[in-house]
């Protein structure tokens, strides 16, 4: 068995959440593994080591984590994308669709500067609305956006569709 497989086998499903009828993916046991969370890490920089990164951006609450060990990995800076009301000083919002509702994003304002190197990192692509509401904070920020890297890609939401397509999207672990 490889190590990209005795670390995916570690995801589990969880029918009916966050609300019923979405079967979510959950990597918090990925993440409880030294190795198969140093593993996964290291498959979602692979892709990027020779980008020139500056930032990345990691989104609420799972990208958080995977985009702290991202950006440590790829040795570069990392800003948090959150929910409303939990960034402390002036923001830009984007409110965004999900496949089971609808939510809203926030950046800190001043949190990079213009023309900075980002890559966009969450852990599961669905819908793509997610991405693309943390593509448009970039971009308010004019930053230079390279591309966005998730852990987990389910390709029959269609969330890559919503991608930018001029843009690379890296997904490490493909469902159908």
């Amino acid at each position: 068995m490889s190590v990209q497989t005795e670390w995916a086998a570690l995801i589990r499903d969880v029918p009916d959440f966050p609300k019923p009828g979405v079967l979510f993916k959950d990597i918090t046991p990925v993440l409880a593994d030294a190795a198969g969370f140093a593993a996964a890490t290291a498959a979602l920089a692979d892709p990027w080591r020779e980008a020139g990164v500056q930032a990345v951006l990691g989104i609420e609450s799972r990208g958080f984590i995977l985009g702290a060990a991202l950006a440590r990995a790829l040795k570069c800076g990392f800003v948090p994308v959150r929910k409303p009301g939990k960034l402390p000083a002036s923001v830009l919002s984007v409110e965004y669709g999900l496949e089971y509702g609808k939510d809203t994003l926030q950046m800190h304002r001043d949190a990079l500067p213009p023309g900075t190197r980002v890559l966009i990192v969450d852990d599961v692509l669905a819908s793509g609305g997610t991405l693309h509401a943390a593509l448009s904070l970039a971009r308010q920020q004019a930053c230079d956006v390279l591309g966005a890297a998730v852990l987990i890609e389910l390709q029959a939401l269609g969330g890559r569709g919503r991608w930018q397509a001029d843009l690379p999207l890296t997904a490490v672990l493909r469902f159908p």
